[in-house]
C-alpha cells in the first residue's frame, strides 16, 4: 500500500527551500543530494562553479 501511495503523491516544490547561486543569481531549490550540506550549497550547477569569481 506504501509505494501505491508514493506512486500517487506529487509533492509540493513550493515549500522547499531555495537561494540564489553565488555565479548567476538564479534561485535554486533544494534537492535531496544537497540534504547533507545544504548550508555549504553555492553554486547552482558545475558550468557555473567552473565560472566561480577569484577570491
Amino acid at each position: 500500500m506504501a509505494a501505491s501511495r508514493e506512486a500517487g503523491w506529487k509533492g509540493n516544490k513550493a515549500t522547499l527551500p531555495s537561494k540564489p547561486c553565488v555565479a548567476c543569481g538564479r534561485p535554486m531549490s533544494w534537492r535531496r543530494a544537497w540534504a547533507k550540506n545544504w548550508a555549504d550549497v553555492k553554486y547552482c550547477s558545475d558550468a557555473c562553479r567552473r565560472r566561480k569569481a577569484a577570491p
